[in-house]
């Protein structure tokens, strides 16, 4: 009886030592840097030694909570194939043991043909796109059910609905598609939006599986369209398995305990700030339900870098957007950045830098001259043009200009490119998942879009719109998230119209469609405009006149911003026009003479090709 039970107590703590978890599950042999760090977790794991035949390990870090076992391993020469990790008792023998896959990387996996000037990025929610999948709307395994008639709560909203309608985006013409969050987010509510993450290796099932992600990668590619993932780096969500199991005290930033960001991103650069307050925004978590993750800690720094190439790798992604970017680390996000663009040197990323000053935003842009006057650098290749962004959002309603009114709000903006290091490398938007609607700011008209619609697609940098704009979809900030987040009409069974099709369209929703799809299709393959240089002139009576030119085309891009008909001769726009006699209008195919003067309706646009 006795021999039984030892051995039973034996069976039961072999079965029981064991990894719960290896993140990342799997790795690629052949990478860049070829040194690669795998967590293990279990029960008590940190009492035993690991070690792998034919694998030279670099380090094994153990912290205070014995469940972690950090192991860096060194790939270099390494094939793809099976690893095997024995964990070793303190009598030398194996306790158990780990298998992990090096897998064969894809030829020229490095080199990724990332998104930019040349593409228009579709901002989507996927919970609100488009319900593709209505058998996944709910999980057993995680909190929050989904209840259509919840404003903020969860709709349904998947992969499967987004692949359903790859052809309706590239009809709209758009390039690229940048999904809000879909890694698993088990918050018990509002846990749709997918920024409060509890699981990043694994897509929520409510949206489907890391392959249907994947198919969604491989769909986009047969339509030469692109996927960029919505990557957070400045925090998890509450529910997060690690956060119940920290793996070490500074994992999260502590207070101890909770303290809120200040949100006041200025002290990040500002000479003059005190610690505590740059502390606070750096350090304070940006709501009570979202840890903040201390990338100064060398572990959270490498597991995130890795959890970032993991995805790159494995759903060959085309680009990153990262959430609140400037409320990080500074040092920590800039090695963060450079070391996944030391392992893909194409690969973009767009960083949520949201001030409203050219030179704070420039500062954190790659080789950003102002950054460098305090010997930093983020190697981030792309900021979001939020000061663009806060001149749209009323200057459509400014009929008359001013010294500092009207199209000039828009003409100042552009004085200030000198500030940043690329301006082609700028994300230029009417609007996010974040900010007020425009199509409610400005109640729907049509005229006031096509002005704003033109103005991203025809200046410098990288144009990105919001699902729905394309069918003048509104929302109202003041009432709440939700509000700006509707769902897209047509995207489930039974809605009253369906806009992902011509007929089932109202007459004012294929207005915008019509619109913004030969606006979006004729910029596809203007290189004039992708990497062209630009020269506008000072608005005159609310009037603004630029161009984009190369060595090969011009175009002159013309706003009336003002309630009433003007007439404004060509001879001041002589340096741009003296070599063309013409200039054909893509919205409307109608020619002008440039040697007459130019008559424009109130609120309204022209882009002349010159000949």
């Amino acid at each position: 009886m006795k021999k039984i039970f030892y051995l039973l107590l034996f069976s039961c703590a072999f079965t029981f030592a064991q990894a719960n978890r290896v993140e990342p599950p799997f790795w690629w042999s052949g990478m860049h840097n070829p040194e690669l760090q795998i967590m293990f977790y279990g029960k008590n794991i940190a009492q035993y030694q690991p070690v792998c035949d034919g694998v030279v390990i670099n380090n094994v870090i153990k912290t205070e909570n014995p469940n972690y076992v950090f192991v860096t391993i060194d790939t270099k020469g390494l094939p793809a194939g099976e690893l095997v990790f024995d964990f070793k008792n303190s009598k030398n023998k194996t306790a158990f043991s780990q298998k992990y896959m090096l897998k064969e990387r894809k030829e020229e996996a490095s080199q990724k043909n990332s998104f930019d000037a040349s593409d228009v990025i579709y901002l989507l929610m996927p919970d609100r796109f488009a319900n593709g999948n209505p058998d996944n709307d709910t999980s057993k395994e995680l909190n929050e059910k989904a209840d259509r008639s919840q404003p903020n709560g969860r709709h349904g909203g998947d992969i499967e609905g987004i692949i359903k309608n790859l052809d309706y985006l590239e009809e709209l013409g758009v390039t690229t598609v940048w999904s809000t969050p879909l890694c698993e987010d088990n918050d018990k509510g509002y846990s749709y939006h997918g920024y409060a993450q509890s699981d990043v290796y694994r897509i929520d099932p409510r949206y489907g599986t890391n392959e249907d992600y994947v198919r969604l990668s491989a769909e986009l590619k047969k339509r030469d369209m692109k996927l960029v993932m919505d990557y957070v780096t400045n925090h998890w969500g509450a529910e997060h398995w690690m956060y119940k199991d920290l793996p070490s005290y500074n994992w999260i930033h502590q207070f101890p305990g909770y303290s809120q960001s200040n949100y006041r991103m200025t002290t990040q650069f500002d000479p003059n700030a005190s610690q505590t307050d740059a502390r606070q925004c750096m350090d304070g978590w940006f709501v009570p339900s979202m840890p903040d993750l201390d990338q100064s800690n060398p572990l959270v720094l490498n597991y995130l870098t890795q959890n970032a190439i993991w995805w790159i790798e494995y759903a060959d992604l085309d680009g990153f957007r990262v959430d609140t970017y400037s409320y990080n680390d500074k040092e920590g996000i800039a090695k963060w950045t450079k070391a996944i663009t030391d392992e893909y040197p194409d690969f973009n990323i767009v960083g949520e830098v949201w001030m409203h000053d050219q030179a704070q935003m420039a500062y954190w842009q790659k080789d950003s001259k102002v950054a460098a006057i305090q010997s930093y650098n983020s190697y981030l290749p792309s900021v979001m043009d939020f000061t663009l962004h806060d001149a749209i959002g009323g200057v459509f309603n400014e009929d008359h200009s001013g010294w500092d009114a009207g199209m000039q709000r828009v003409y100042d903006n552009f004085t200030n490119d000198f500030l940043y290091p690329n301006v082609n490398s700028i994300l230029v938007f009417m609007e996010n998942h974040d900010t007020g609607r425009f199509n409610e700011i400005y109640k729907g008209d049509l005229n006031k879009y096509k002005m704003a619609l033109t103005l991203i697609a025809t200046v410098r940098g990288i144009p990105q719109i919001y699902y729905g704009s394309e069918i003048g979809m509104a929302g109202d900030k003041g009432k709440g998230d939700a509000d700006i987040r509707r769902d897209f009409p047509g995207g489930w069974n039974g809605d009253n119209n369906n806009a992902f099709t011509k007929s089932g369209r109202t007459a004012q929703q294929q207005q915008f469609f019509e619109f913004t799809s030969k606006m979006l299709n004729w910029r596809k393959n203007k290189d004039v405009i992708h990497n062209g240089k630009t020269t506008h002139y000072l608005p005159d009576n609310n009037v603004y006149v630029y161009f984009r030119y190369n060595t090969k085309e011009s175009v002159m891009i013309v706003m009336n911003n003002s309630s009433e008909t003007r007439t404004f001769s060509t001879a001041r726009f002589a340096e741009n026009i003296k070599n063309y006699t013409t200039g054909t209008d893509v919205i409307t195919g109608k020619k002008v003479n440039l040697a007459n003067e130019i008559s424009m309706e109130p609120k309204s646009v022209m882009v002349l090709e010159l000949k």
